[in-house]
């Protein structure tokens, strides 16, 4: 997934991009963007998008080069970036916004896709992010603690 010109050119206001993932939670939707939205997918919690999309530039800020990120890789992107943000909590913090399952965050990606304000390739489907990983598993079983005391 890439963001569109409409995304980042005027639907989206942030700070300049920094490898920072702080610098990120600054990006905000403009005016009437969660409106339309919200018209199309009701379950989550407008901090979910912004969420998914600034897990997007975290994805593309570990990279050389810029180029189109598959769902696996944003859903992986997602789990890494609430894991390095909200620590032990970030399961919490996430099913506050509705996501519950790597689905969720394709369900959130395509309803971005289908407003225009993110691109997919030909080939990407809602499926590329189901059972990417388990958020029990992600958020609580593998937490550093956890993988300390079953090693």
């Amino acid at each position: 997934m890439l963001p569109s010109a409409g995304c980042c050119g005027g639907q989206l206001s942030h700070s300049p991009p920094t490898r920072d993932i702080d610098t990120l939670a600054e990006l905000a939707f403009r005016d009437g963007i969660m409106d339309r939205i919200r018209l199309r997918e009701k379950r989550f919690e407008e901090r979910a998008y912004l969420f998914v999309l600034q897990a997007l530039e975290y994805c593309q800020a570990q990279l050389v080069e810029r180029r189109h990120i598959t769902g696996r890789e944003l859903a992986e992107a997602c789990r890494d970036l609430a894991l390095a943000r909200y620590g032990v909590m970030a399961r919490l913090v996430l099913e506050h916004w509705g996501l519950r399952s790597s689905a969720d965050i394709g369900d959130i990606v395509f309803t971005l896709v289908e407003l225009g304000l993110l691109i997919s390739q030909p080939t990407d489907t809602r499926d590329d992010f189901t059972d990417v990983f388990d958020f029990s598993t992600a958020f609580e079983r593998d937490y550093p603690w956890n993988r300390a005391h079953t090693a």
